[in-house]
């Protein structure tokens, strides 16, 4: 069973419905959710906010916090993740942005991608460090990681 199948199944039972707010993953965690039958039952919308326009405009996410830390940040991704849940009728909101390549710097190099994931309780953020693998391998790896925060909180949260 894939993790898209394993989360409705999940959220069906517990009547939770997700929302997600993507950059660098431009919508493949949305239509990996959306890709099983059934899923408007858990899926209630998504955003894709490339842009650092997007981001404020859409999410809420906020100019000082893109000046301090960067689009690629924890703390964008939790203003993002935070920023989701709070415009949709979602009770868990994942959110991610990163570098998927090619390039990077010193800083922040290719293949760092990082999370949020919020609900009404908490949120939670986290990096990974993906590596140089392509833009396309980055980019399956980052929807696959995030589909597996949306299963991993619903098992510590059962």
């Amino acid at each position: 069973m894939s993790f898209a199948a394993q989360i409705l199944d999940v959220a069906r039972k517990r009547k939770i419905m997700i929302t997600c707010a993507e950059s660098c993953t431009g919508g493949m965690i949305a239509a990996a959710l959306t890709d099983v039958a059934g899923s408007s039952s858990m899926f209630d919308r998504g955003f894709v906010t490339y842009t650092n326009a997007a981001k404020r405009e859409m999410l809420g996410v906020s100019e000082a916090t893109l000046e301090a830390h960067g689009a690629v940040s924890e703390a964008v991704a939790r203003e993002m993740a935070i920023g989701a849940l709070s415009v949709s009728q979602a009770q868990i909101a994942l959110s991610v942005t990163g570098i998927a390549g090619p390039g990077g710097s010193e800083h922040k190099p290719e293949g760092r991608v990082c999370f949020g994931l919020a609900t009404l309780e908490k949120t939670h953020s986290e990096t990974v460090e993906f590596g140089a693998l392509g833009r396309a391998s980055v980019r399956a790896a980052a929807r696959d990681h995030g589909l597996s925060m949306i299963l991993r909180h619903f098992s510590q949260s059962a």
